[in-house]
């Protein structure tokens, strides 16, 4: 078998275009060896290469035409949104261009064709990718009326460990709020109702979905992710969800209880000091969320009428 040519090294180890490749030297033979693959029609990557959202994204990347942009689930996947279903290889692209540039028509991609001016592209990880609050609108039509609240709560959330490489918050409530006025597309009526039940402080998806559960049933809404402190100024814990006046703590238990002991056990000592305080302390597990809230929103209106609310 004769020896591979080896690529260029501006080409090794990364997804490039075949006009990349061809300015470079490279055969149609070369181009067709089993060490590389064709994610999509005109691209080459390393056959080894592990396709991931992001690897997919910046393969694509190396044919997508000026006015170009990653848009609606992908690009929410960009931003990190705390989708219900987690990302497949066999899921296509979203690519959408404004008038008078044109979406792309090929296999692995959806493109989507937008009126002049109907979204604008930012940068995100090198990428062109639709704002954070123009992919919010883009969800409007697409996700149920919980599940884009909890994209809104995740991309105005400031948290409380800053990093510099990724500055946070992506947007914020006032911009997902602005275009709804004279927005006439599809999902505008799902855009204008969530968008008020959008709220800064919740840091997952079931945070955002336990206060919607327990709003919803119309218990007070809490208020998320404050720290407390007892009559000497003591620090206490940091906490998910708070009712204030009549002292109840609201806590969702998530995988990392599971997965990590010594966050369990200082979870565990932090809620037994806010307890010894005079707190009540409610935890929420995901059967409590997922398949028997009622028993949750139960247990949480004992807790306030306990603490002196009156419904």
């Amino acid at each position: 078998m004769p020896r591979l040519v080896p690529l260029p090294p501006g080409l090794a180890g990364r997804a490039f275009s075949i006009a990349d490749a061809r300015e470079s030297g490279l055969t149609v033979g070369r181009l067709r060896s089993g060490d590389l693959a064709a994610p999509f029609h005109g691209v080459r990557v390393p056959a080894s290469l592990d396709l991931a959202l992001l690897e997919r994204c910046q393969a694509y990347a190396t044919r997508m035409r000026p006015g170009q942009f990653f848009s609606q689930l992908t690009a929410a996947r960009l931003w990190g949104a705390p989708l219900a279903g987690a990302f497949e290889p066999d899921e296509p692209l979203h690519v959408s261009a404004r008038s008078p540039q044109r979406p792309p028509h090929t296999s692995g991609v959806i493109g989507h064709d937008l009126p002049a001016g109907g979204a604008s592209a930012s940068n995100r990880y090198g990428l062109p990718v639709a704002t954070a609050a123009d992919t919010w609108l883009q969800l409007a039509a697409l996700l149920p009326p919980a599940e884009l609240v909890v994209v809104g709560d995740h991309l105005v959330l400031n948290p409380q460990l800053f990093d510099p490489g990724d500055p946070r918050p992506y947007t914020s409530i006032a911009a997902l709020a602005e275009p709804l006025g004279a927005f006439r597309g599809r999902g505008k009526r799902a855009a204008v109702s969530a968008v008020v039940r959008v709220r800064v402080g919740a840091e997952s998806r079931p945070e955002t979905l336990l206060r919607l559960v327990l709003v919803n049933a119309g218990l007070p809404e809490p208020l998320l992710n404050r720290e407390l402190r007892d009559s000497a100024g003591v620090f206490l814990g940091r906490v998910d969800m708070v009712y204030p006046e009549w002292r109840v703590v609201v806590e969702y238990d998530g995988d990392q209880h599971r997965t990590s002991s010594r966050q369990y056990d200082r979870d565990l000592t932090r809620l037994d000091g806010l307890r010894r305080a005079g707190w009540t302390v409610i935890r929420v597990r995901k059967f409590g969320l997922f398949e028997r809230p009622e028993r949750t929103v139960a247990e949480v209106r004992a807790a306030l009428v306990a603490g002196g609310y009156h419904p």
